[in-house]
């Protein structure tokens, strides 16, 4: 089990970010939660298997069709095994 944890730079709100992310999350079976940051930034916290997390983490580096990702951290987090599923934080 391997989590990470991304921060996601450009024009990723107001494009389909967290619905996307979502989407893409629920194809790869990652679990976690997606949210927007009050400085126009993205976060998102994620859970699976290394290949999963992997898949996950290029798609959300080419982000929805409308999105611009100019700079995206990553953080290596210990997983908590507590996430059912994938959502929208607010």
């Amino acid at each position: 089990m391997r989590a990470r944890r991304f921060i996601l730079a450009g024009r990723v709100q107001g494009v389909g970010f967290r619905l996307f992310s979502v989407q893409v999350a629920q194809a790869h079976g990652v679990r976690g939660w997606v949210r927007n940051l009050p400085d126009g930034r993205v976060e998102v916290l994620c859970e699976g298997d290394l290949d999963s997390v992997e898949r996950f983490r290029a798609e959300l580096r080419r982000g929805p069709r409308h999105a611009v990702v100019e700079e995206m951290r990553e953080t290596e987090e210990s997983p908590s095994g507590l996430f059912e599923g994938f959502d929208v934080r607010y």
